[in-house]
């Protein structure tokens, strides 16, 4: 006999159905689990990353397209090559859900504001999950093992790009710890710098 759920009465319920009707972790910390990247912050890599429809070579020399992604093989595409508004949205959402498994592997049972959580997804995809691993960021990893989130706002930071300082990557890291502490999504650079919207692309 099926269960409606009018016979689950209040106070009865299993622990885990009363989490799943507050869960919202905009108010409160939650697991990592139940997290994905807010809307707010795909507009956030938008204007960070840019949104290019030709295949380019980023700082690095590496072949990037869209929104930052990083050119595959299995994307068949050369620099020079154009793709579609749609396909940079594909390539977006795939990075992200690969940068959404990876925070939660960095963090563990750790629990997570919405705004701390897109602050760590930033991380992830402009260094990369193995930046991150313990051998290259130990006190990163050492500040969310004590769950020392000041601490973990400050080892936000990540200045270099072949081997040499890039202003924009200044900007960013106190963008993203603005909003690891604070949500504070906004562009520190002055007015008119380097904004890109999605909407706008």
């Amino acid at each position: 006999m099926a269960l409606s759920t009018g016979a689950i009465e209040v106070g009865h319920q299993p622990p885990e159905f009363a989490l799943e009707l507050t869960r919202d972790a905009t108010q409160m910390r939650i697991p990592a689990k139940h997290i994905a990247v807010s809307d707010a912050m795909k507009e956030t890599l938008a204007q960070e990353e840019g949104v290019r429809l030709t295949v380019y070579r980023d700082v690095a020399g590496y072949p990037t397209v869209g929104v930052g992604h990083l050119v595959r093989p299995e994307d068949r595409l050369k620099v020079g090559d154009t793709i579609s508004f749609e396909r940079a949205l594909r390539l977006l959402e795939n990075d992200l859900r690969q940068a959404e498994r990876a925070v939660r592997r960095l963090v563990g049972d750790l629990m997570l504001y919405q705004h701390e959580f897109d602050a760590l997804a930033d991380l992830v995809y402009n260094v990369g999950e193995g930046n991150v691993s313990e051998n290259e960021s130990p006190m990163l990893n050492r500040a969310i093992a004590r769950g020392e989130y000041r601490d973990i706002a400050r080892e936000l930071h990540y200045y270099h790009a072949a081997g040499a300082k890039a202003k924009g990557l200044v900007y960013r890291s106190k963008r993203r710890e603005a909003i690891f502490m604070d949500a504070k999504y906004e562009d520190p650079r002055p007015a008119g710098i380097g904004v890109t919207r999605l909407s706008d692309a």
